[in-house]
């Protein structure tokens, strides 16, 4: 009987081989190469047809047509006092070290863990006295997201700490704690939801269990994508429908205009937590929604409605079905290649989990102690797509600019209100590569403002005066 699996059957293996355990890889026989080279197959249609829905939706030049005297280039001295590019750049060098400090020891750590089997050492650790194989999945999750959590715990508060010194940053102490206690928990949840599901497919189909992990990948991000507005959202904020009156009216019969359907406008209680100003549109269906920060509800009406005309156009164009597409078609095509390397007897044996180890009790990819190893390849897999996320988004948010441009007809409050947002938030009006490549998911303030300008050359409109 193996142990924790309720009574499997042992099976007589020929003399001179030893046992091959459940979800352990074939050394090298047909079937198994088969199964590979169809895994890595699908691994390249799949990420083809990411690489085809981003070539195809993404809006690589968001203001298109003929621009006379060219493009405007940004310049933040044009918009932005030395003050508060002083005090941005301040910011930035105080930010920095924490974030980037952050990012690689948590790197660091988790690929210590995965590619050395200090990571599955940890696991039986934890899991020693766990003998039933779900339980030992939930366990080891748990363990690991919780030990990740606590080495990143210190530059959180470092993070947190320089938020609090330049006004960002509204709770006390007690209140954050309770918002890292509840980011926990959802990351307990959905690791271990999405682990169980994983392995469980593993151990019922070693061979081939690529398929059913894309397709049930596939379907996760979409089920995750349609219920996080209602399911994960409210844990860390309140939500309640803009109160009616002239604003709740101009800003329905705006999306009415515009032809986006929506039912409602939803105001967070961001100021519990923050002074910045942002909205955002999140969700598709049934589930979709724009919602203002309660911070954004002080600032002028024409801006308000500058900055909801930009939602609608990330609802009108349906960014978000877009990208939860290609992030399910990245997913499944990621498990395809997580297959490939989880069967990889040198990697398995690196991780400490190969297969036919009796001494070990390993059952490969289906061992539980594998758990490190899959999480530090999908962080390295995910660290690796930051960029071309980030670019793709960059270009969609610019693209929603160009939206709210068109739909508002009013580049100089657009102007107003993306300087406000840059000093309310203290971007950094010049940000440098790295940041590019890392953070930054929408254009730097004065990228917006430069298309802002380039937009009323474009229409013929007066164009923006300078704001200093």
């Amino acid at each position: 009987m193996s142990e924790g699996d309720g009574g499997e059957p042992s099976v007589a293996e020929p003399p001179g081989r030893p046992a091959a355990a459940p979800g352990a890889p074939a050394d090298g026989g047909p079937p198994m190469r088969g199964a590979r080279r169809a895994a890595a197959l699908t691994a390249v249609l799949l990420f083809a047809g990411v690489a085809a829905v981003l070539g195809l939706t993404t809006p690589w030049n968001p203001l298109p047509g003929h621009v006379p005297g060219g493009h405007v280039q940004a310049d933040p001295s044009l918009d932005f006092t030395p003050h508060e590019i002083a005090r941005a750049k301040a910011f930035d060098g105080a930010i920095n070290p924490p974030a980037y400090s952050g990012l690689l020891v948590g790197l660091a750590v988790i690929l210590v863990l995965g590619f050395t089997p200090l990571g599955s050492r940890f696991i039986g650790w934890t899991t020693a006295r766990v003998r039933r194989r779900p339980l030992r999945v939930i366990a080891a999750a748990v363990a690991l997201t919780t030990l990740l959590r606590v080495i990143g715990l210190p530059f959180d508060i470092w993070s947190e700490a320089v938020l609090r010194h330049y006004g960002l940053s509204t709770q006390a102490w007690p209140a954050w704690a309770v918002d890292q206690l509840k980011s926990l928990g959802v990351t307990w949840v959905m690791y271990t939801v999405a682990l169980l599901l994983l392995y469980a497919i593993v151990r019922r189909f070693p061979r081939y269990w690529w398929t059913g992990a894309a397709a049930g990948g596939f379907v996760l991000v979409v089920a995750v994508s349609f219920i996080y507005p209602i399911a994960v959202e409210p844990v860390f904020n309140k939500f309640h429908s803009l109160p009616a009156g002239q604003l709740r009216t101009d800003l329905l019969a705006m999306a009415k205009r515009d032809g986006v359907p929506v039912k409602d406008v939803l105001v967070a209680d961001a100021s519990r937590r923050t002074t910045s100003l942002n909205a955002y549109v999140s969700g598709f269906g049934s589930t979709r929604r724009i919602v203002l920060y309660d911070t954004l509800l002080k600032s002028p009406r024409p801006q308000i409605e500058s900055i909801v005309g930009h939602e609608l156009g990330h609802a009108k164009r349906d960014d978000v079905l877009w990208g939860t597409l290609v992030g399910a078609l990245g997913v499944a095509g990621g498990l395809c290649l997580l297959y490939l390397l989880t069967t990889s007897p040198r990697l398995l044996r690196r991780a400490g989990v190969a297969p036919h180890v009796p001494a070990a009790r390993s059952t490969g990819p289906a061992d539980p102690r594998s758990i490190a190893l899959v999480l530090a390849l999908v962080a390295a897999g995910t660290q690796l797509a930051a960029p071309v996320q980030n670019l793709v988004s960059r270009r969609i948010e610019a693209r929603a600019d160009a939206h709210a441009l068109d739909l508002t007809r009013d580049p100089k409050t657009f102007v107003a209100m993306q300087h406000e947002l840059s000093v309310r938030n203290i971007d950094d009006p010049n940000p440098n590569w790295a940041e590019y490549l890392l953070w930054m998911t929408h254009p730097s303030g004065p990228d917006r403002i430069a298309m802002a300008r380039t937009w009323s050359k474009m229409r013929h409109a007066p164009i923006p005066p300078p704001l200093h």
